[in-house]
């Protein structure tokens, strides 16, 4: 084996969720696929591209579930670890709900990589399922060519409560909680044109939990109408699924996009991945961007890993809503608003 320090990010093709299967690819081939029909207790399904499955145990309770695996979008194993499990945990969080266990997915390559990588993987995530009050009670592991790792987490949630990308109403103000631009530094990282010490600010970002709801009070709970977490589709994807699903138009205020400090600057010196360009046609007839100049276009497609939450908000509670966030996220901000449906689901101004 092979004990010398390894750049996890120079031993696969493509990392985080930038490695996602595009949007437009799954939706062709998820339509091929005849589904068994949803039991009465399913609340939400995949049908809306929805963040997780709710399923309704009784009045009071319903589990969520997701998962979440991927590729090295760092070097250091530990902080791959973390941000792995951020991001399978946020599935939850964006449904409203709150992470009970998770279970470890995992793929690894025994003849080459030393051993302490992997238990600095897992040791990571655990940590972070820690954090969230959650227990890591397991999982499945193989042995193959790439590293792969990410979570199977299982999450409680009042039924009457949840969270869906299909509630936003007209009038809503939108909340992104994270900046964007881990897909454009973490690509100038896989480079080798960037060191991790010189993207601190994505990184951090993207081994935050989203658990926004333990900022909340109960009145700023239900101002919450709908949400979705950005991921791997990009803010103009997951936007646009959010529209969709809730059959509004989103009007978005683009230099009120929050991003990191050297966002733009990867952007220009073009650290870009496959994703920036799928991103883009799956969004190209359902968004209006022809407002935008070159670098706010390439941003609103940047395939985030453990991105922020977007939230539809009421209006009347939105700035209480960003008082309570910042105290832990402090890029939280009102980027734009809820419009009647109309021709495009998403308008950046």
């Amino acid at each position: 084996m092979n004990s010398e320090k390894i750049a996890l990010t120079q031993t696969v093709q493509k990392g985080g969720c930038a490695a996602k299967v595009a949007a437009s690819e799954l939706r062709r081939i998820l339509q091929q696929v005849r589904f068994p029909p949803a039991h009465p207790a399913l609340l939400v399904d995949g049908g809306l591209f929805d963040d997780a499955a709710i399923y309704k145990i009784n009045e009071e309770i319903a589990l969520v579930q997701t998962l979440d695996f991927f590729t090295p979008i760092v070097d250091t194993p530990k902080l791959f670890g973390e941000i792995a499990a951020a991001n399978a945990l946020s599935d939850v969080y964006a449904m409203g709900g709150k992470p009970i266990t998770a279970m470890g997915i995992l793929a690894f390559p025994l003849t080459s990589m030393a051993e302490h990588i992997i238990v600095d993987v897992l040791q990571g995530a655990s940590d972070k399922i820690a954090e969230a009050g959650a227990n890591f009670v397991g999982g499945h592991s193989i042995d193959d060519d790439t590293l792969k790792f990410g979570l199977s987490v299982t999450g409680f949630v009042n039924p009457s409560q949840v969270w869906t990308n299909a509630g936003a109403q007209a009038g809503d103000h939108l909340i992104l909680t994270k900046a964007l631009g881990t897909g454009t530094m973490t690509a100038s990282l896989k480079r080798q044109q960037s060191q991790e010490e010189d993207i601190l600010e994505a990184l951090q970002s993207m081994a935050t939990i989203n658990n926004i709801i333990d900022y909340m009070t109960a009145d700023l709970q239900i101002a919450v109408r709908a949400a979705t977490d950005i991921t791997g589709f990009g803010f103009s994807g997951h936007a646009m699924q959010l529209a969709n699903a809730s059959q509004v138009t989103l009007s978005i205020q683009a230099e009120k996009l929050p991003r990191f400090t050297k966002t733009f600057f990867c952007l220009e010196n073009s650290f870009l991945t496959k994703a920036h360009r799928t991103n883009a046609e799956y969004t190209e007839h359902n968004i209006d961007a022809s407002n935008l100049d070159n670098l706010h276009r390439l941003l609103i497609h940047d395939p985030q890993t453990s991105g922020g939450l977007l939230l539809s908000v009421s209006s009347e509670a939105s700035h209480a809503m960003i008082q309570a966030l910042r105290s832990k996220f402090k890029s939280a901000e009102i980027i734009g608003e809820v419009l009647p449906r109309q021709d495009k689901a998403v308008i950046f101004e």
